[in-house]
């Protein structure tokens, strides 16, 4: 990729378990995901992960 074309991007959405919120961003965070922001789950449920990271 050189330097004047636009960085590829890919998303993933996950469901975050409180007790275990680090090492369950830590694993993603080993395979090149970087996290974006944490909002509340729908209906009160877990909240969720937006997480991105270079295509290829």
């Amino acid at each position: 990729m050189s330097d004047s074309e636009p960085i590829q991007w890919e998303y993933a959405t996950i469901p975050l378990i409180i007790h275990n919120t680090k090492g369950i961003l830590d694993q993603w965070g080993e395979d090149g995901w970087e996290l974006v922001t944490v909002l509340p789950g729908p209906e009160g449920n877990a909240p969720v992960a937006y997480l991105k990271r270079p295509k290829g």
